[in-house]
């Protein structure tokens, strides 16, 4: 674990502090941008979601760009983009100036770069633990975003955390550069057709998780646009008051993380982990939505928490796991396109309801959504049906290579170059891995010589 710690941590450090520059913002937005000039509750929904729109628009692009011309030039354009975007939002003072910073916050849509780049540094057996580790970054600068957010917004400003925002994207860059190693380099063979990123929807395993973040980040969305609202207006807390229902939450969702990762990794049960915490997310709205007390309300933010949370360790990995080598970065961008449509379109439609059907509407609508999400996770295979094997130049032909892909249930072929070894992913149910080793063991081997 210590070695996966050392190829990950840099890269885990830039993107908690991306999030950390997004959460200390979420945790006080629709409180602070409702008395906007020109505020209405939709515009402020979409003041809350209208990053993840751009986000949406980008995520594709910044993939396939990281695929071209490297990951950290990727990241480099996004980050900036990003800074420029939060300066604008910290000037901001009206609602439409504020969703012009909040736009190109968006655009700099760096997060699946990030995510394939890490996937880049290590092996496919160790990927689980990275994404851990990344979630636990991100967990801890969530952790600190719900403490920080409401204190700075109270003692302070909130554009002050616009400009903290900024800062941290110039330090993450710095950090970039002087810290973050190349990945290794990667040799695969396949057709300008299959480069193509149309194929990364012929995958049916890939398509089951993209609607699954799109869901899964609606929920985040509107929940953030619906907690701080309540808590002010309803509850009457003031900004530096939004930790006490924050911190609970938090810590009882990275307690969650720990469990399923080791259920949906360690023993395959992505699936059921998935339905829990949908009943988890559902339970909390109704909570929100009809509570009259605020320990009913905190204990749904609580629930909200855990059943978020528990789907962190997973649904990165799991796209890892299902897309091809040279389909990563675009595939990882087409998921995390469909989470941040969920995003914007979350908190606007959360908009929307809540200025017709009050909180309750808002709870209704998520219980709804939440019953569609279940059917569809319910018929997910679980990733533990794709194999991964690591063969080296002693021993394997690795001439062979493009003869083994055309045998039935090999998923993806590629040769990494920096370690000398050959990796091949298959689908279990239609071959196996000795087979696979008998096909490429060499002939000088198998004849005993």
């Amino acid at each position: 674990m210590k070695e996966i710690v050392k190829k990950v941590w840099h890269l885990s450090l830039i993107i908690g502090m991306r999030f950390f520059g997004l959460f200390v913002v979420m945790s006080v937005l629709s409180a602070y941008a409702i008395k906007l000039p020109g505020a209405t509750p939709t515009l402020v929904g979409l003041t809350v979601g209208g990053y993840a729109l751009t986000q949406a628009a980008f995520q594709v692009p910044f993939g396939v760009l990281s695929d071209k011309i490297g990951r950290k030039g990727a990241i480099f354009i996004g980050l900036v983009i990003f800074a420029i975007g939060s300066v604008i939002a910290g000037m901001a003072h009206d609602i439409y100036t504020l969703l012009i910073g909040r736009f190109l916050q968006g655009a700099g849509a760096i997060g699946s770069v990030i995510i394939a780049m890490i996937s880049d540094h290590v092996k496919e057996q160790e990927r689980a633990h990275a994404m851990a580790v990344m979630g636990m970054v991100i967990a801890l600068a969530f952790t600190g975003a719900m403490i920080v957010g409401p204190l700075i917004g109270a003692i302070g400003d909130v554009p002050t955390l616009f400009y903290l925002t900024a800062l941290l994207a110039l330090i993450a860059i710095v950090i970039l550069f002087t810290l973050v190693p190349e990945p290794p380099k990667i040799i695969h063979s396949f057709s300008e057709e299959e480069a193509k990123v149309k194929n990364v929807f012929k995958d049916a395993d890939l398509k089951r998780m993209y609607f699954t973040f799109l869901f899964h980040s609606s929920t985040m969305a509107i929940a953030f646009f619906l907690i701080p609202l309540m808590l002010k207006n309803q509850f009457h807390l003031s900004l530096g008051e939004f930790w006490k229902v924050y911190v609970p939450a938090v810590i009882f969702g990275i307690i969650a993380m720990g469990p399923a990762a080791v259920f949906g990794e360690k023993y395959n049960k992505g699936k059921e982990v998935f339905l829990v915490s949908i009943a988890f997310i559902a339970l909390s709205f109704i909570l929100m939505g009809f509570s009259k007390s605020l320990l009913l309300f905190g204990v749904g933010v609580v629930f909200f928490f855990i059943g978020f949370n528990m789907f962190e360790p997973l649904l990165q990995s799991f796209v890892s796991k299902f897309a091809k080598a040279h389909q990563k970065g675009a595939a990882l961008g087409v998921a995390n396109t469909f989470a941040y449509i969920g995003m914007g379109v979350g908190a606007t439609l959360a908009g929307m309801i809540f200025k017709r059907f009050s909180v309750e509407g808002v709870a209704i609508f998520v219980l709804i959504v939440s019953i569609f999400w279940a059917l569809w996770i319910a018929k997910m295979r679980n990733p533990g049906l794709r194999g991964t094997i690591y063969l080296d130049k002693e021993h394997f032909d690795f001439s062979k290579i493009d003869a083994l892909r055309k045998q039935k249930g090999i998923t993806d072929t590629y040769i990494n170059q920096t370690e000398g070894v050959m990796v091949v992913k298959y689908d279990k149910e239609l071959t196996n891995e000795e087979s696979i080793r008998n096909f490429l063991l060499k002939d000088s081997i198998k004849n005993g010589d």
